[in-house]
Protein backbone atom coordinates (compact mmCIF):
# COMPACT_ATOMS: atom_id res chain seq x y z
CA UNK A 1 0.00 0.00 0.00
CA UNK A 2 1.48 2.88 -0.86
CA UNK A 3 0.41 6.14 0.43
CA UNK A 4 0.67 9.45 -1.81
CA UNK A 5 3.13 12.15 -0.98
CA UNK A 6 0.27 14.46 -0.11
CA UNK A 7 -1.26 12.26 1.69
CA UNK A 8 1.61 11.90 3.98
CA UNK A 9 2.00 15.63 4.11
CA UNK A 10 -1.48 15.72 4.95
CA UNK A 11 -0.93 13.08 8.10
CA UNK A 12 2.32 14.77 9.01
CA UNK A 13 0.45 18.69 9.27
CA UNK A 14 -2.54 16.89 11.13
CA UNK A 15 -0.18 14.78 13.77
CA UNK A 16 1.82 18.66 13.94
CA UNK A 17 -1.74 20.32 14.70
CA UNK A 18 -2.93 17.72 16.95
CA UNK A 19 0.96 18.25 18.94
CA UNK A 20 0.35 22.05 19.18
CA UNK A 21 -3.60 21.64 20.21
CA UNK A 22 -2.08 19.17 23.23
CA UNK A 23 0.76 21.59 24.12
CA UNK A 24 -1.70 24.15 24.21
CA UNK A 25 -3.92 22.22 26.29
CA UNK A 26 -1.04 21.09 29.27
CA UNK A 27 -0.42 24.70 28.91
CA UNK A 28 -3.52 26.04 30.10
CA UNK A 29 -3.60 23.04 32.34
CA UNK A 30 -0.34 23.80 34.07
CA UNK A 31 -1.78 28.14 34.33
CA UNK A 32 -4.89 26.47 36.43
CA UNK A 33 -2.75 24.34 38.66
CA UNK A 34 -0.35 26.96 39.25
CA UNK A 35 -3.11 29.34 40.58
CA UNK A 36 -4.75 26.91 42.25
CA UNK A 37 -1.53 26.26 44.13
CA UNK A 38 -1.45 30.12 44.82
CA UNK A 39 -4.84 30.23 45.87
CA UNK A 40 -4.42 27.77 48.31
CA UNK A 41 -1.01 28.93 49.74
CA UNK A 42 -2.76 32.37 49.65
CA UNK A 43 -0.34 33.95 47.25
CA UNK A 44 -2.13 36.48 45.41
CA UNK A 45 -1.75 40.16 45.22
CA UNK A 46 -4.67 41.16 47.13
CA UNK A 47 -3.40 39.25 50.54
CA UNK A 48 0.02 40.83 49.90
CA UNK A 49 -1.87 43.61 49.90
CA UNK A 50 -3.09 43.45 52.75
CA UNK A 51 -0.14 41.85 54.66
CA UNK A 52 1.65 45.33 53.07
CA UNK A 53 -0.64 46.79 54.69
CA UNK A 54 -0.60 45.71 58.09
CA UNK A 55 3.20 46.36 57.77
CA UNK A 56 2.66 49.39 57.01
CA UNK A 57 0.52 50.04 60.01
CA UNK A 58 3.25 48.13 62.60
CA UNK A 59 6.01 50.78 61.14
CA UNK A 60 3.40 53.35 61.81
CA UNK A 61 2.75 52.29 65.12
CA UNK A 62 6.67 51.42 65.89
CA UNK A 63 7.57 55.21 65.39
CA UNK A 64 4.57 56.41 67.52
CA UNK A 65 4.89 54.02 70.41
CA UNK A 66 9.11 55.11 70.08
CA UNK A 67 9.25 57.11 73.89
CA UNK A 68 10.32 60.26 72.31
CA UNK A 69 7.17 60.17 70.08
CA UNK A 70 4.51 59.54 72.97
CA UNK A 71 6.62 62.32 74.87
CA UNK A 72 6.38 64.87 72.09
CA UNK A 73 2.36 63.76 71.01
CA UNK A 74 1.00 64.15 75.25
CA UNK A 75 0.99 67.24 77.06
CA UNK A 76 2.69 67.11 80.46
CA UNK A 77 1.07 70.58 81.37
CA UNK A 78 -0.90 70.41 84.46
CA UNK A 79 -0.54 66.99 85.26
CA UNK A 80 1.02 65.43 87.52
CA UNK A 81 3.62 62.52 87.35
CA UNK A 82 0.91 59.86 87.99
CA UNK A 83 -1.43 61.61 85.56
CA UNK A 84 1.46 61.67 82.55
CA UNK A 85 2.16 58.27 83.38
CA UNK A 86 -1.25 57.17 83.03
CA UNK A 87 -1.91 59.76 79.90
CA UNK A 88 1.08 57.99 78.34
CA UNK A 89 -0.13 54.19 79.05
CA UNK A 90 -3.25 54.21 77.30
CA UNK A 91 -1.84 56.15 74.59
CA UNK A 92 0.65 53.44 73.90
CA UNK A 93 -2.58 50.77 74.62
CA UNK A 94 -4.83 52.84 72.56
CA UNK A 95 -2.26 52.82 69.58
CA UNK A 96 -1.71 48.96 70.51
CA UNK A 97 -5.79 47.85 69.82
CA UNK A 98 -6.36 49.87 67.19
CA UNK A 99 -3.67 47.57 64.90
CA UNK A 100 -4.40 44.40 66.81
CA UNK A 101 -6.30 43.35 63.94
CA UNK A 102 -3.30 43.13 61.71
CA UNK A 103 -1.98 40.69 63.17
CA UNK A 104 -2.96 37.84 61.62
CA UNK A 105 -1.13 39.03 58.30
CA UNK A 106 2.14 39.14 60.50
CA UNK A 107 4.56 35.99 61.26
CA UNK A 108 4.02 35.19 64.77
CA UNK A 109 7.57 35.71 66.23
CA UNK A 110 6.73 39.51 64.91
CA UNK A 111 3.85 39.70 66.29
CA UNK A 112 5.93 38.98 69.46
CA UNK A 113 7.85 41.37 68.60
CA UNK A 114 4.73 44.03 68.49
CA UNK A 115 4.06 42.80 71.75
CA UNK A 116 7.32 43.18 73.33
CA UNK A 117 7.86 47.07 72.35
CA UNK A 118 4.31 47.89 73.55
CA UNK A 119 5.42 46.02 76.67
CA UNK A 120 8.99 47.35 77.37
CA UNK A 121 7.54 50.84 76.83
CA UNK A 122 5.18 50.49 79.60
CA UNK A 123 7.55 48.80 81.88
CA UNK A 124 10.51 52.10 81.41
CA UNK A 125 7.59 54.66 81.84
CA UNK A 126 6.60 53.44 85.08
CA UNK A 127 10.33 52.77 86.17
CA UNK A 128 11.02 56.06 85.35
CA UNK A 129 7.76 57.74 86.99
CA UNK A 130 8.59 55.53 90.06
CA UNK A 131 11.56 57.34 90.46
CA UNK A 132 9.93 60.70 90.83
CA UNK A 133 7.06 61.75 93.28
CA UNK A 134 3.44 60.99 92.36
CA UNK A 135 2.35 64.54 92.77
CA UNK A 136 5.37 65.95 91.08
CA UNK A 137 4.84 67.75 87.63
CA UNK A 138 4.39 65.64 84.73
CA UNK A 139 6.86 67.41 83.29
CA UNK A 140 9.34 66.06 85.19
CA UNK A 141 8.53 62.60 84.37
CA UNK A 142 9.15 63.95 80.45
CA UNK A 143 12.27 64.76 80.90
CA UNK A 144 13.81 61.75 82.39
CA UNK A 145 12.05 59.92 79.72
CA UNK A 146 13.72 61.94 77.35
CA UNK A 147 17.11 61.53 79.24
CA UNK A 148 16.35 57.98 79.54
CA UNK A 149 15.70 58.05 75.60
CA UNK A 150 19.17 60.09 75.45
CA UNK A 151 21.25 57.95 77.31
CA UNK A 152 20.70 54.73 75.83
CA UNK A 153 22.02 52.88 73.33
CA UNK A 154 19.24 50.19 72.13
CA UNK A 155 16.33 51.91 70.72
CA UNK A 156 13.69 49.35 70.74
CA UNK A 157 11.32 51.31 68.33
CA UNK A 158 14.36 51.12 65.84
CA UNK A 159 14.93 47.31 66.72
CA UNK A 160 11.32 46.10 65.55
CA UNK A 161 11.33 49.32 62.51
CA UNK A 162 14.07 47.54 60.82
CA UNK A 163 12.40 43.81 61.71
CA UNK A 164 9.25 45.00 59.89
CA UNK A 165 11.52 46.29 56.94
CA UNK A 166 13.13 43.45 56.16
CA UNK A 167 9.72 41.21 56.40
CA UNK A 168 8.13 43.76 54.40
CA UNK A 169 11.04 43.52 51.80
CA UNK A 170 10.56 39.51 51.80
CA UNK A 171 6.89 40.01 50.63
CA UNK A 172 8.38 42.47 47.50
Amino acid sequence: MNLSDSMVQNIVLGAIFMFFIAIAWLLAEFRGMKDEIRERLGINNETIKLKLQAYERFTLFAERSSLRSLVSRTPADGLTVVGLQLALIETLNAEYEYNVSQQIYLAPDMWKAIGNLKDQHIFIINQLAALLPPQANGIELSKRILEYVASTQSDISAVVLNALQFEAKKLL
